[in-house]
């Protein structure tokens, strides 16, 4: 008797028919596939081959979208929470600290509520923001009511994949077994679970910044801004040009700006996390790392509509950061 087909079988065989059979999924296509793998309706071959098929082929924008619609609907955050600005943070740091981390504390500090959520350990050798939010005095949540208790507290929330949408997060952690990355890395920072108005992506592979771009057109996502970040995070190398693209009610933008330094700086030697905290309270004299802070500051105040130009921008990071609570964040855990 033959065997019945599996359902998962027919998104394997779309993506793996061959040069000239196969093709990209469909956004319907994609939510469906996307939703039996987070109901954990598909065998571990399956999962590993649909992975690694779109990992060579490269998620499309419409399955993007398609999957995140998916992992929206798995979430189920509470009625009612919600955040000004969306931030993933999953890619680690290796050459840097996430000097990112201060300037989303600045932007609370100055009124956004800022929502991160992220992951932790999946590539060996990096600084991960949760293994480091205990330098400056912040928790991670482990569950929406803690995430709303930040909010409230702090504007400043962080709240980990594996508590978010544990399935996704352990799809994440294959990339040790895999030796590659999986479309799970770009669909977790579109996740956007509290509807934010407001988004900032980061990557590492510049092909992928338009993938962002037109995913959250078709998410019908107000105002997002993607950068090439140092890293693969949100921060802006103030060494490097860097290359704006977002979004901004349905209209797709490109904008350069400029290295903040005329001459780049020598990279430190050792990371050391408590250089997180000396910075902010000012024990720590750092012109690269300021100049990530309020470079990363400068490009989220223009794409959430607070600056009209890159100028006003940076003008107004510089003055938010000479103003910041330095007593605020401290070493203690």
């Amino acid at each position: 008797m033959a065997q019945q087909e599996h359902p998962f079988a027919h998104y394997v065989r779309i993506l793996g028919k061959g040069r000239n059979g196969s093709r990209s999924l469909s956004r319907e296509e994609a939510e469906t596939a996307m939703r039996l793998i987070l109901r954990n309706e598909v065998e571990p071959i399956q999962l590993g081959a649909f992975l690694m098929l779109m990992r060579v082929k490269e998620e499309s924008p419409e399955e993007v979208a398609g999957f995140v619609r998916a992992a929206r609907a798995d979430m189920a955050p509470p009625a009612g929470l919600g955040a000004d600005l969306d931030w993933s943070s999953y890619a680690g740091k290796r050459r840097h600290l996430p000097w990112f981390l201060l300037s989303t504390l600045l932007l609370a500090e100055n009124g956004v509520r800022v929502f991160m959520h992220g992951a932790s350990g999946h590539t060996a050798g990096r600084i991960y923001t949760q293994d480091v939010l205990s330098t400056l005095g912040l928790r991670f949540a482990t569950s929406w009511d803690e995430v709303a208790e930040d909010l409230e507290a702090r504007n400043f929330a962080y709240f980990p994949l594996e508590h978010m949408c544990p399935r996704l997060h352990e799809i994440i952690q294959l990339r040790p077994l895999l030796g590659l990355r999986s479309p799970v890395h770009t669909l977790a920072r579109l996740l956007n679970p509290l509807d934010a108005p407001y988004v900032m992506q980061g990557i590492f592979h510049p092909g992928y910044r338009p993938v962002h771009q037109e995913a959250a057109l078709l998410l019908e996502q107000p105002h997002l801004a993607v950068i090439k970040g140092e890293g693969g995070e949100i921060e802006v190398n103030p060494d490097m040009a860097c290359l704006v693209q977002s979004v901004h009610d349905g209209v797709l933008l490109d904008e350069e700006w400029p290295p903040l330094f005329s001459q780049r700086h020598v990279k430190q030697p050792e990371l050391e996390v408590g250089n997180l905290a000396a910075l902010w309270n000012g024990e720590l004299e750092d012109e690269y790392a300021e100049g990530a802070v309020i470079s990363t500051v400068a490009v989220t105040l223009q794409m959430m509509g607070r600056a009209e130009t890159r100028d006003a921008a940076l003008a107004q990071a510089r003055q938010m950061w000479r103003q910041r609570p330095r007593e605020k964040y401290s070493r203690a855990a």
